[in-house]
């Protein structure tokens, strides 16, 4: 196994992992958003038509990641995309959490959870990026030649 293709189930495995967490908070949301009003500080019909459509926005959010686990290597621009998302939902939830004032103890909780998970995915994300940097950067550029009669791709 070249380290290309280590560094490809790499990435896969940390983006897999990513998705199935995002995958289970968003179900959870759609499914059951009167179970996490609550964490919200909301409550009734409102309240959960909110969690649940937090729920859809994690699909929506989610929707490169399948794209990106196919091949981390070939779509390494879809990758950097989802990195500028998970880097983006992370300064959101940290900004929003320091601005919340005092008194609010399950706002606070959850925004923790969010922040603790987000950083997580962003540096293993991080990672794995500088891995494909560097293993990018090690790798000979294949030029295309005419007479070259091998299959497989040009890179």
């Amino acid at each position: 196994m070249t380290s290309q293709q280590r560094i490809r189930w790499i990435a896969r495995a940390v983006l897999l992992t990513v998705l199935f967490f995002n995958m289970t908070c968003a179900i959870e949301f759609i499914v059951r958003p009167s179970a996490y009003t609550a964490s919200f500080e909301v409550d009734g019909v409102a309240g959960a038509t909110l969690v649940r459509g937090m729920g859809i926005l994690f699909l929506m959010w989610n929707a490169t990641y399948p794209i990106a686990i196919w091949d981390p290597w070939r779509h390494r621009s879809i990758f950097a995309v989802i990195i500028a998302q998970q880097a983006i939902g992370l300064l959101g939830e940290a900004w929003m959490l320091l601005a919340l004032p005092v008194g609010h103890a399950a706002l606070v909780q959850t925004g923790l959870r969010f922040v603790v998970f987000d950083s997580g995915g962003l540096v293993a994300f991080l990672m794995v990026w500088a891995m494909m940097l560097r293993a990018a950067h090690h790798t000979p550029v294949r030029h295309y030649d005419p007479n070259d009669t091998t299959c497989g791709p040009h890179y």
